[in-house]
């Protein structure tokens, strides 16, 4: 006898929804605008929003690590942010590389170039992980994430770019001791949480994910 098949996990949906052309609020290193929105609702009136979005676009994050050191890449960078909100002694964050998509690039282009500007490793290989909204109530982010696969011999004390006046500080450390990191709320960054939970979850099946095709 067969097992009855599981319900079906829920997920995004389709919306029934009219969105106006956006007015921009402000422009500057990130458009800011706001639309005026109309949700139609089965059995009820239509609701009327009007909504503001930070055009932050396609991002990508990547998770470096060394399989020979069982360990990871991770950078420490200054977040205005993170001072605002948590003052100066958390403004400087541990992170993984990240950044945006310039000039039309592919995802996989975009991670192995911030790879190198930031760390100055260039990854042997790419293997997605997931892909996600940040903060989809305000900001149109999404983030599409990958675990690198890099030789960290030769790991660099600084990283950046100098025409962006980026300073980044890269380290390595162990896998161990980053999962700890994150389960004793040691960082306030999203990406690396996100990054080194997936990593836990996954742990098991890193020799299968980054065996060489």
């Amino acid at each position: 006898m067969s097992k009855p098949h599981s319900p079906a996990l829920p997920q995004d949906g389709p919306a029934d929804v009219e969105v106006s052309a956006p007015r921009l609020l402000a422009g500057a290193y990130k458009n800011y605008e706001r639309f005026d929105v109309t949700l139609h609702v089965p059995g009820s009136a239509p609701l009327h929003q009007e909504r503001d979005v930070l055009r932050a676009g396609h991002t990508v994050g990547i998770l470096l690590y060394d399989p020979d050191r069982d360990s990871v890449v991770l950078i420490r960078q200054f977040r205005l942010p993170a001072f605002l909100m948590l003052g100066a002694e958390r403004a400087e964050m541990v992170e993984i590389v990240a950044g945006g998509l310039e000039n039309g690039e592919e995802a996989e282009v975009a991670a192995r170039r911030e790879c190198v500007e930031e760390t100055g490793l260039e990854p042997r290989l790419l293997v997605p992980m997931l892909r996600f909204l940040p903060t989809p109530g305000i900001i149109d982010e999404y983030a599409s994430f990958f675990l690198g696969i890099v030789d960290a011999t030769e790991l660099p004390e600084r990283g950046g770019m100098a025409d962006e006046a980026e300073l980044t500080r890269p380290f390595l450390l162990s896998v161990d001791r980053a999962i700890a990191m994150v389960a004793e709320g040691r960082s306030a960054n999203g990406y690396l949480v996100i990054a080194l939970q997936w990593l836990a979850l996954n742990r098991g099946r890193l020799p299968q994910l980054i065996r060489p095709t």
